[in-house]
């Protein structure tokens, strides 16, 4: 192998730098060649997995990583065109395997939680939510202090006074916070440093921007301390919202979004392979109830539909709930619903067509059985599925939320009646200035909070250490919000957001093109 030069070096060296790893200085090692693998692990990930305790990378952690390489380009290989291209292009990420990080706001870096997380977290883990959410949206460089006098209009910056520091200031300032209810019935906008009471705020008419403001949610307002202490505000709305390229550069090539690191190189082969897709599609349908004979007879329908066209679907995406009654202690048919599980398999099995060329993937929703109403939710039960996955033995079960990447698009899939609940826990009535569509006010809540769920944890509890797992950071190319609310669609600041319907209410569901990112919504199995 030729010797690097001077500038591959130094990104080499920065690379490792972030990660933690020190180079041994020696004679570098005679690399195998082989050409670039088409499908392999990361080398992060490869070197993380094979090198020992120390943080410095020798000879043998090297050849090792290589071996690791080379091993998976001859199974790239020996695998069919077809197989390689279905695994390169779609990635299913569970939110449990979701990797976690930690900010560090001294150093301006971010750092991976290696230690196992715990379901049943301790009280400085609840804690951690919330200062982890603050701080993502606090980092916004629209809040930071020029470095030097630069003239800078109110446009350009906004310095974010703490509420500690309120005490003593005269004139307008602009705070940023939490709402919280420290008292039955007082509110309060907290950060890290103290809380200001803005429950007048909340009793009055000021200007505010689109989205639902509920308790758990972080806003900024602007305002001024009045001499009883109370701190008077003149308008309020969510942080802007962080541009994904910007979000990118700053993550300095770190995976939240899960499923791995990809190589530069290898993001530019997806991106021109994702583009020659023009004929996959995502079929996703939600509330799909298997005990109700009429909406077995229209998934039947569906399913006919799709086996007869030329290019049948790559995906078929099935969310829950999968039955029409809550699956709680009172319920007591579950070898029922095993059976029905089976009977949607042979449903699948009978179309020869969708069962060889197509995936399903399997949400369960907020009344499937579970262990907990928490979120995430992990995967429906394996005695529920096995009967299904007799017929389909490739259908895949994973938790809610969850995540799926198509060649370089991200892409996150959220069941649960959210727009119900914000509503119902709006502290003050959204405006109608800019629009008055439920669905977008909740959009803009769930991207401007870059959170899925940013309801309070007494109304939607959330397991504290996979909170990361619902958050929309990086923001993603496509959210689907699987609700019982109509069907609806929303571009907002470039990411496609949208609500199949209920399929098991009104035969509403949905046919996603990755590729041009076009949308197909079907009311009654006729497509608009």
């Amino acid at each position: 192998m030729a010797t690097p030069s001077a500038a591959t070096r130094k990104k080499l060296q920065r690379k490792f730098r972030l990660r933690g790893w020190t180079p041994s200085r020696r004679p570098p090692p005679s690399w195998p060649a082989s050409p670039t693998p088409r499908t392999t692990p990361s080398t992060s990930s490869s070197t993380s997995s094979t090198r020992s305790r120390s943080s410095i990378l020798d000879r043998d952690a090297v050849r090792r990583v290589v071996a690791l390489l080379v091993e998976a380009e001859e199974a790239v290989d020996a695998a069919s065109p077809a197989a390689t291209s279905a695994r390169s292009a779609l990635r299913v990420v569970d939110s449990f395997v979701v990797p976690r990080f930690h900010y560090d706001p001294i150093k301006k870096v971010f750092y991976e939680h290696t230690s196992r997380l715990l379901i049943h977290g301790e009280a400085g883990d609840k804690a951690a939510l919330y200062r982890d959410r603050y701080q993502r949206l606090a980092r916004d460089k629209y809040f930071s202090k020029p470095a030097f006098d630069t003239v800078m209009t109110e446009d350009d910056n906004c310095e974010i006074t703490s509420i500690q520091s309120l005490i003593g200031c005269t004139g307008r300032r602009w705070i940023m916070g939490v709402i919280s209810q420290l008292e039955e019935r007082q509110f309060y906008l907290e950060d890290l440093t103290g809380a200001n009471s803005i429950t007048s705020f909340l009793s009055t008419e000021h200007k505010i921007t689109s989205g639902f403001f509920v308790e758990n949610t972080v806003i900024l307002a602007e305002g001024e301390l009045l001499s009883n202490g109370i701190f008077q505000v003149n308008t309020c709305g969510f942080p802007p919202l962080e541009d994904r390229e910007a979000s990118l550069s700053m993550l300095m090539g770190l995976d939240f979004f899960g499923g791995g690191v990809i190589a530069a190189e290898e993001t530019v082969r997806l991106s021109t392979l994702e583009k020659k897709a023009m004929n996959d599609m995502f079929v996703i349908l939600s509330d799909v109830w298997l005990d109700s004979s009429e909406t077995m007879e229209k998934l039947g329908v569906v399913l006919d539909g799709y086996d007869s066209v030329e290019a049948v679907p790559s995906l078929f995406v099935l969310m829950g709930n999968f039955c029409s009654r809550p699956c709680n202690l009172a319920f007591n048919s579950f070898e029922e619903l095993r059976l029905q599980f089976g009977k949607l398999g042979e449903m699948i099995a009978a179309r020869s067509r969708l069962k060889e060329h197509s995936r399903f993937l399997f949400i369960p929703g907020p009344e499937d059985a579970g262990p907990s109403k928490a979120l995430p939710r992990c995967t429906l039960p394996k005695y529920l599925t096995e009967e299904l996955q007799k017929h389909i033995p490739n259908a895949i079960f994973v938790s809610n939320p969850c995540r799926v990447k198509f060649y370089t698009q991200e892409i996150v899939f959220f069941q649960q009646d959210l727009l119900y609940r914000m509503r119902r826990s709006c502290l003050i009535p959204p405006t109608t200035e800019e629009t008055s569509d439920p669905f977008e006010h909740l959009v803009a809540t769930i991207t401007h909070q870059s959170h899925l769920c940013p309801l309070p944890l007494t109304v939607q509890p959330i397991i504290w250490n996979y909170d990361h797992c619902l958050r929309l950071y990086p923001t993603p190319h496509t959210i689907v919000l699987g609700d019982k609310s109509e069907q609806k669609a929303f571009k907002y600041a470039g990411i496609t957001c949208f609500n199949p319907g209920s399929f098991a209410n009104d035969s509403s569901f949905a046919a996603y093109r990755p590729c041009t990112k076009e949308l197909e919504v079907s009311i009654g199995n006729g497509v608009v």
